[in-house]
Formats: structure tokens, C-alpha cells, sequence
């Protein structure tokens, strides 16, 4: 199992874009200097505790402070924007990234974002499916052509040089890795990914929806006549490592991972009923869905040697996955124990996991 990265990126409101761009900065270099492999960096045009509208520039800061790990949106919203500047922006940033560039996509599901952009959401998936189709289709292009999508129109044209048309190529071949990202139970985003062949990523959520994903991602993948593999499946979860169970549970609590949980997520999950998301057994009260609750049962928090346990077990109820991507939340508050935190679950934790082999 690889050890990744991901994040909405999430700072309390009060941050300024420019103090949010430079903790996600940071946070980028230690991950880099720790070894882990991968980090995903979200889009959101309306939302105070995710605010960044433009991941792609967060991206192409980092490659100019980070060695070896791979980078990428995860995702850009794909409904968002029209897909052939997309095309070009995201073969743009590969040449950048030298071969550690990953291209994450969303469809979006933020209901203001959509109000913001005058799209209507029930059509957010349909716009998915015809932007990322042209985006391959110009990578792709020998020869010019013309597409009349339902949401889109593109002609692509070689030109005369040196008033060219489209020229741009991905540097990765025949483009870099695709990743999307689930949220919700049988999540159609997955399905996509599946029959596709991309990168499927599961968002944090509870052990039962969780399943749902990994049987969207083999529905989707059997659809299409490919085998699923396990070892792509990225999962993400909130982890916190500190010296004891005590320390973890306290830095997981009264942290900004506690205050996002308290201010925002809890009280989104409350007003939409999707408290059952976070839930480690159905059976569980709504009002017991607490901060306090969900460092214990939702979270992986403790001593590394808690840690460790926690997701062996948490493996193991998976069916297994390649990849873990640690959920970041700005902790600037608390910024050496958040690196601290990174640091053990490297170095002390990845190291001592006992795991069963995944399937080829």
C-alpha cells in the first residue's frame, strides 16, 4: 500500500488565498521530503472552508518546490470549463511536471457552483462523459476534425503555420493518468472510471458506502470488458499520528480537523441527511454523530502503533486498495504536530504494516 495525499484544500475561512496557498505549499514539500508517492488538490468556486477556484496553479507552483512526487487536481471540474482549454491547460502543466503530473477529474456537486456558473446539475455527469471525450479526442488528434456535442462544439484545426491551429500534446503518452473521484454510495463518477480504465478515488466516507464504490468501479470496469485491479484504488481517510492515543485524539479534536468537522461537515451531513455517511454502524443515533464520535470510530487516530492496528483492520474490511490518501486539512495552528503526524505515519507506521497481498 502507497502512502498519498489529498485535500479539498480546506482552511478555515478567515484565510486568506494567499496564506492558504502557502500552507498547502508547505504541506506539498514535507509530503515530498517523506516519500509519499501522490497528491490530489481539489476545485471550489464557492465554498469559504474550500476555497480554491484554480488547483492547476497550487500544481504548478509545487513542481517547482517538490522532487519526487507525483501531483495533480483531483479533480478539476470538468462541467465547469470549456473542455478543449482544459485540453490544452492540463498538456500545458504535464510538460511542466516532466512525467509527475496526474489529471484527477470531477463532475462537481456543489449545488452553488453550479448556481455561480449557470449550470444545471442534473446534466453535470452528461457534461463529464462529452468534455473528457473531446479532451482524448484532441490529445488523440492526427488529423483535424469536428465535434457538435450537446454542451460543446469544437473544430479542430491544424492551421498554416504560423497562424497553427491546435498543436498541443500531453508530455506523458498517450496522456497522464486519469483519476475521478467518488462521494456518494454506487457513485455513478466511479462507474465512469471503471469503464474507462482510469484511477478510481474514494472520498471519506464510512466502511458501508465504501463498498458501494469499489462495486460501482468492478460494474463499470465489467461493462466495458476490462479487469479491475484493486492496487488502483485510491482511498482517502482522515488520519492523525501522535505519541499516544491521548495526544492523537486531542490533536484530532480540538485541531481544524475537529473545527472542519464541527463547523462544516457535520452541519452540511445534518441539514442534507447525510449523517449516515459518516456512521461505523447504521444503527447509530444522528445525535450521536459528534466530533468526539467520529475520532473514534471514523477516523484513524492514536499511537503509531494504534495507527497501525486501525488500518490493518481497515484494510482488511476494504478488501484491500493501493493506495491511502491521507486527508489534509490546514493545520497551521498546530503545524509541527501535523508534520510530526506525517512524519510517524511514514516512517514508523507504513513500514510495520502487516497486509495481504492484492491480486494481480
Amino acid at each position: 500500500m502507497n502512502l498519498g495525499f489529498f485535500a479539498q484544500p480546506a482552511h478555515p475561512p478567515e484565510r486568506t488565498p494567499f496564506q492558504c496557498q502557502e500552507w498547502d505549499l508547505q504541506v506539498l514539500r514535507w509530503l515530498d521530503e517523506l516519500g509519499y508517492t501522490e497528491a490530489w488538490l481539489g476545485e471550489h468556486h464557492t465554498l469559504p472552508w474550500e476555497p480554491n477556484p484554480a488547483p492547476d496553479i497550487l500544481v504548478a507552483q509545487a513542481l517547482r518546490e517538490t522532487k519526487r512526487i507525483r501531483l495533480g487536481p483531483g479533480g478539476i471540474c470538468l462541467p465547469y470549463h470549456n473542455p478543449a482549454v482544459v485540453a490544452n491547460r492540463i498538456a500545458w502543466l504535464d510538460h511542466i511536471a516532466q512525467g509527475r503530473f496526474n489529471f484527477g477529474i470531477a463532475a462537481g456537486s456543489v449545488v452553488s457552483d453550479w448556481q455561480l456558473l449557470g449550470i444545471d446539475g442534473a446534466a453535470t455527469r452528461d457534461m463529464t462523459r462529452e468534455s473528457l471525450e473531446i479532451i482524448l479526442k484532441i490529445w488523440a488528434a492526427e488529423e483535424p476534425f469536428d465535434f457538435i456535442g450537446k454542451y460543446w462544439k469544437v473544430s479542430y484545426s491544424k492551421g498554416t503555420f504560423p497562424l497553427s491551429g491546435a498543436h498541443l500534446k500531453p508530455f506523458q503518452k498517450p496522456h497522464p493518468p486519469i483519476g475521478i473521484s467518488g462521494l456518494t454510495a454506487n457513485s455513478a463518477t466511479l462507474k465512469i472510471a471503471g469503464q474507462a480504465g482510469f484511477i478510481p478515488m474514494s472520498l471519506s466516507i464510512s466502511l458501508p458506502f465504501l463498498a458501494t464504490h469499489w462495486q460501482a468501479y468492478v460494474e463499470g470496469a465489467e461493462k466495458a470488458g476490462r479487469i479491475p485491479r484493486r492496487a488502483d484504488w485510491r482511498v482517502c481517510r482522515e488520519v492523525i499520528v501522535a505519541e499516544t492515543d491521548a495526544a492523537a485524539h486531542k490533536l484530532a479534536t480540538e485541531g481544524n480537523l475537529g473545527r472542519f468537522a464541527r463547523e462544516y461537515i457535520l452541519r452540511v451531513a445534518k441539514d442534507y441527511g447525510l449523517l449516515r455517511w459518516y456512521k461505523h454502524d447504521p444503527s447509530v443515533p444522528d445525535s450521536d454523530v459528534t466530533v468526539d464520535y467520529m475520532a473514534k470510530h471514523t477516523w484513524i487516530v492514536g499511537s503509531p502503533a494504534t495507527v497501525r492496528e486501525k488500518l490493518e483492520r481497515y484494510y482488511d474490511q476494504t478488501g484491500g486498495f493501493g493506495t491511502l490518501l491521507v486527508f489534509g486539512v490546514d493545520h497551521v495552528e498546530h503545524a509541527s504536530a501535523w508534520h510530526e503526524s506525517l512524519q510517524a505515519l511514514s516512517t514508523e507506521v507504513h513500514p510495520k504494516l502487516r497486509l495481504h497481498e492484492l491480486p494481480a
